[in-house]
């Protein structure tokens, strides 16, 4: 059964905050998708197994620990998820990355595939879907199942900002996930939007309306 995670950490909140504020810039929104990406993937890469590893440090011969087969692999969901995986490379620089790209009917709100380019081994890697926002859910588990089509059972998802809709959809569809939430909202409005939300994370990432 998988778990769902709420980001409790000062940082997380504070930097969310900036980020909701409709004066905040896009060099600065950027950034702090980055970086609060990189915070929520440092609590969803908690439980990855370590091995020991025999090294010799300037003193003596040791012990220490390494990510057991260092494989893993950020998928982000176009466009919007491309910014949150750089925050997951910053801490994990040898992961692979695939990408999905999935665009969104503005009158039945589903997803449509138009893009999917995957690492040949990655059924054999931890892999952390990303995207900003779970609104409606229905981008999240269409790629999850899209990812599990192809062999893939190690999979998180982590996002900034969710609706209980969004949440409660992928928790049905993929009870075996764990999500990982910067924010949880209050709902979505009649357009599909997260209220209070922060507006389109694409279009304040790139600049565009």
């Amino acid at each position: 059964m998988s778990t769902t995670y709420i980001m409790d950490h000062p940082l997380i909140q504070h930097k969310i905050g900036i980020m909701r504020d409709m004066n905040t810039s896009t060099k600065e929104f950027r950034a702090l998708v980055t970086e609060v990406a990189m915070l929520i993937y440092y609590e969803a890469s908690r439980n990855l197994p370590l091995a020991d590893k025999e090294i010799e440090t300037p003193i003596t011969k040791t012990t220490v620990k390494e990510i057991a087969g260092k494989k893993l692999c950020v998928v982000p969901i176009l466009r919007a998820g491309m910014q949150m995986a750089e925050g997951v490379l910053q801490l994990t620089p040898n992961a692979k990355v695939g990408h999905i790209g999935l665009y969104r009917d503005e009158e039945t709100l589903e997803p449509h595939e138009y893009f999917c380019k995957l690492p040949q081994d990655i059924t054999e890697r931890d892999v952390f879907v990303v995207d900003p926002m779970l609104a409606t859910g229905g981008s999240a588990d269409a790629a999850i199942t899209l990812l599990k089509k192809r062999g893939i059972k190690k999979i998180r998802f982590l996002c900034l900002i969710a609706a209980p809709e969004g949440v409660e959809r992928l928790q049905a569809a993929h009870p075996d996930v764990n999500i990982y939430i910067g924010a949880l909202d209050k709902c979505l409005n009649e357009n599909g939007y997260i209220v209070p939300g922060l507006g389109d994370a694409g279009d304040r990432i790139y600049g565009t309306k």
